[in-house]
């Protein structure tokens, strides 16, 4: 198999991240799954976004061994295998190290729910992930940050195909999606997300989140079954 089009979608939804001002030098990587096939294209460790090319991108499978590919996938590549596994429903994963949600992270904090934009998006606060105990981080680290990851959601109550978005607790956010392309928009709204709840507490300190009747107005105009907000 030529696996083209996940090749293609992981190659173009990589080179949105430092357009959108996600990464800095090699700091993220994404991935995009052809669920039928069982596999995953992801970038390639350590190269620059400039030599990218749909070929470069790297096929693995669920249980994170390559199957084509002659460059060394990303280091995430497990934390990704985890993921697809065990959620069925998502088609791409993005990690990055943007510089206000990883803020966010090594402050080991959700991101309270203050306006919105964030409703737009999500009913409850950005979740973030305790940090990875000692046994953990000892054995195989990326492989355990995917369930460090799904503990989390299943602790606080949240299901995946909700809550597309996490902090991973001193260490930055992962988002997914159905497709490439929302997994990238998560990842994007997340920052944006995160630098306005920053700013939010420059300005008050003591500021409250958002009430429910706002939030339940926003997700639903947008999300709800009679959406119609699209702006």
């Amino acid at each position: 198999m030529s696996y083209q089009t996940i090749r293609e979608a992981a190659y173009e939804a990589n080179m949105q991240l430092p357009r959108l001002g996600l990464v800095l030098f090699t700091f993220g990587n994404v991935s995009a799954a052809d669920r039928d096939a069982g596999v995953f294209a992801i970038k390639p460790s350590g190269v620059p976004y400039e030599l990218l090319s749909p070929s470069k991108m790297v096929i693995v499978d669920f249980d994170g061994h390559t199957v084509e590919g002659d460059l060394r996938p990303s280091s995430d590549t497990l934390t990704h295998a985890v993921l697809y596994k065990h959620w069925p429903k998502i088609g791409a994963i993005v990690h990055t190290h943007s510089t206000y949600a990883t803020a966010w992270a090594q402050s080991q904090r959700d991101i309270p729910i203050y306006g919105t934009t964030h409703a737009d998006h999500n009913t409850v606060n950005i979740p973030c992930a305790p940090p990875m105990d000692d046994r953990m981080i000892q054995g195989d680290y990326e492989y355990q940050t995917g369930f460090q990851i799904m503990q989390c959601l299943e602790q606080k109550g949240l299901s995946y195909e909700e809550v597309e978005m996490i902090l991973v607790g001193n260490h930055a956010p992962f988002t997914w999606g159905k497709n490439a392309d929302k997994a990238v928009y998560n990842s994007a709204v997340l920052e944006s997300i995160a630098q306005m709840a920053y700013l939010t507490e420059q300005i008050r300190k003591d500021v409250p989140v958002l009430k429910d009747s706002l939030i339940k107005k926003h997700f639903e105009r947008k999300h709800g079954p009679g959406s119609y907000y699209g702006q």
